[in-house]
């Protein structure tokens, strides 16, 4: 059980269906997206451990173009990808929406508080954003990291948009599948909060092993955060908010800054 509850969840009773039925669903979801990515992450680090080099030789290249010389083509594969990359979260928030009502009720995935939720989003990304920062550089310092080019896009005029979609797509498929459909499902199946919490943030870290272990931890820890936020207070907003702001601040900025961030830190920004 799931002690001292807060309010939000007792919104809606716990799924009635059996609990294999909610086991096999979860897996499904997860193979279909971040664990599916999570495998990959893995098998790359495996890659990167026993290549010439290790992970201080390796590059983690994020937002890359998908037809290199050909940028309507390049365009309409990135929105593709953006689009369909949306596919799990509308099938969790129906899995949800099935068991639980809507999803303004179950998952506090609305805009009824706009200023509240930007500003609690800012708050999250400044405490997260700063040690991640400290986290990469140390981690690039003791060759546990690979180095992370957050942005390859072509200079034309529809880079910076996408760059900013692929940051809000981000930020809704973790957090809406890994904190608030996963902490929903594991209190289905009567999961203790620290255990849920505990899963909810390896996975978040295990998506993000390609990058090296400091991004393992770094998200982890993200992941504990945001994991508590929601059982608390029972609301995605503002951690979209939180995650799109530190996505968006790293792809754009490191687009526009890039000649200057190496000319900074020529030892961390290739």
């Amino acid at each position: 059980m799931w002690r001292d509850e807060p309010d939000w969840i007792t919104v809606s009773p716990r799924s009635d269906l059996p609990r294999r039925v909610l086991r096999n669903e979860v897996v499904i979801v997860f193979l279909l997206s971040l664990g599916a990515s999570a495998v990959y992450a893995i098998v790359q680090l495996l890659a990167d451990l026993t290549a010439r080099g290790g992970l201080a030789k390796a590059t983690a290249q994020l937002n890359v173009s998908q037809a290199p010389g050909r940028p309507w083509l390049d365009l309409t594969l990135q929105l593709l990808s953006i689009l369909f990359a949306l596919v799990p979260v509308a099938l969790a928030i129906h899995l949800l929406r099935r068991d639980h009502g809507s999803p303004e009720r179950v998952l506090g995935l609305d805009a009824r508080r706009p200023g509240r939720d930007v500003g609690i989003g800012v708050i999250l990304a400044l405490c997260i954003g700063v040690p991640g920062i400290g986290l990469y550089v140390v981690g690039r310092a003791l060759g546990i990291g690979a180095t992370v080019i957050p942005a390859s896009l072509p200079h034309i005029w529809w880079a910076i948009p996408v760059l900013v979609l692929s940051a809000i797509q981000n930020a809704t498929v973790e957090e809406v599948i890994v904190v608030g459909y996963l902490l929903t499902r594991l209190r289905d199946l009567r999961w203790r909060t620290p255990a849920a919490i505990g899963l909810s943030a390896l996975i978040r870290g295990s998506y993000h092993l390609y990058q090296g272990f400091g991004a393992f931890l770094g998200n982890a820890v993200m992941g504990v955060i945001f994991a508590t936020f929601y059982r608390r207070y029972g609301r995605v907003t503002p951690l979209i908010v939180a995650h799109s702001i530190l996505d968006i601040i790293s792809f754009v900025g490191y687009a526009l800054l890039r000649p200057y961030l190496h000319r900074w830190f020529p030892g961390l920004v290739p």
